[in-house]
């Protein structure tokens, strides 16, 4: 039964030990994965802004401009673009929408961002953009993949429609999450018109013709959870000037926008309790579960071995002696 039972324990440390790689290199790239239907907004604001009144196209100070950023996953194009790119793909549908403290709109810039469902890494496909026109990304943007290192990454900026390094600065503690702090400064740009202006009947290509030009810079900043590779918290010190042209009155140059840019409260703690559940999952296919079963395996190992050289232990019970045969007789 000895020989039996270790036999069967040996067989057991040999699946665990075999299982808890699988998980980890197998399982894990296969099931972590941002769902392609998955649909999260969010509300930044900046209080005490600048802000342009187009009406007289002077800045003045506001209470308050709020931002609201919205992702929406798109199934039907995720599963048409993964049957030709051979991967898990998600098409998120974003939009950003900007309203003074009146209610009104300032601007609405939508986004179309096609990236691999565990990498996070951009998939290039048709429909891929930026309000309209056609970009093709490189580096990452709203989410760090999944086991974030402590290692610059590029970060591509929908304002210009370029990529640039977005910069590792140190390890922080962040509502009792241990994250990793990023920061990218864009330097002053030029950059297009949004397709939708604030004014009924003004477009961008009128706006063009006078000569007047949009540049823009901010600090982008990024307090990230790496085993999910969510950001927690987010917040940019933003800047957009018109400059030159006949719109401005002679002037070189007017403030358009300019704000500190910070997530609300409310959607503060939201993303915090939603990234601690999440961060949960992921450390069970990446730590939790490999690294136990492979103890357990070298407990059953041990086991094992322990049983085997029991019942090779000399010094046991002598067997009790054959009874004599009886006679045979006639």
């Amino acid at each position: 039964m000895r020989r039996k039972a270790g036999l069967v324990l040996l067989a057991l440390a040999v699946f665990f030990a075999a299982l808890s790689p699988l998980l980890r290199w197998y399982a894990f790239p296969r099931l972590a994965k941002i769902p392609a239907n998955q649909y999260q907004d969010m509300v930044l604001e900046a209080k005490d802004a600048t802000l342009l009144d187009y009406g007289t196209m002077q800045a003045r100070k506001v209470s308050k401009v709020t931002i609201v950023q919205t992702l929406k996953g798109n199934v039907e194009e995720s599963d048409r673009i993964e049957k030709a790119a051979g991967r898990d793909v998600v098409v998120w549908d974003g939009l950003s929408y900007v309203q003074g403290p009146d209610g009104k709109m300032v601007s609405k810039v939508s986004e179309r961002y096609i990236f691999d469902a565990h990498t996070q890494e951009p998939v290039h496909a048709t429909g891929e953009a930026v309000d309209g026109d056609p970009v093709r990304r490189q580096g990452i943007e709203f989410k760090w993949p999944f086991l974030t290192e402590k290692r610059d990454y590029e970060y591509f900026d929908a304002q210009t429609r370029t990529s640039a390094p977005i910069h590792y600065r140190g390890t922080r503690d962040f509502r009792g999450l241990k994250v990793y702090y990023f920061e990218q400064t864009v330097p002053w740009t030029k950059v297009a018109f949004p397709k939708v202006m604030p004014v009924e009947g003004v477009t961008p290509e009128s706006v063009a013709g006078t000569g007047t030009t949009r540049w823009y810079t901010t600090v982008r900043r990024f307090w990230v959870e790496p085993v999910t590779g969510a950001p927690v918290y987010g917040e940019e010190i933003h800047q957009e000037e018109l400059r030159g042209g006949t719109l401005l009155g002679g002037r070189a140059k007017v403030t358009a926008f300019a704000g500190h840019v910070k997530m609300r409260e409310d959607y503060i703690e939201h993303t915090v309790a939603l990234v601690k559940s999440n961060r949960t999952l992921v450390l069970l296919l990446t730590s939790y579960l490999p690294w136990g079963f492979l103890a357990l395996a070298a407990l059953l190992l041990a086991l094992s071995l322990w049983l085997e050289a029991r019942g090779r232990r000399p010094g046991g019970p002598a067997p009790a002696p054959a009874a004599d045969p009886e006679p045979v007789t006639a």
